[in-house]
């Protein structure tokens, strides 16, 4: 994880059951916890989504 990400603030979603369920067992099989999971899939899903506007700003 970013070292340089500053304080972390607590959060709270509704997710569907069998979605944190597949993410409890992903966190025991990468021995992970789930807030550094969900940090990952938002940071992922954020550069994701930078890069298509980036693209669609570039004519990609």
């Amino acid at each position: 994880m970013n070292v340089h990400m500053g304080q972390k603030k607590p959060f709270s979603t509704r997710v569907d059951e069998d979605k944190v369920k597949d993410l409890k067992h992903l966190a025991v099989d990468t021995d992970k916890s789930l807030g550094d999971l969900l940090e990952e899939a938002i940071t992922d899903l954020v550069m994701k989504y930078r890069q298509e506007k980036k693209g669609a700003k570039n004519g990609d």
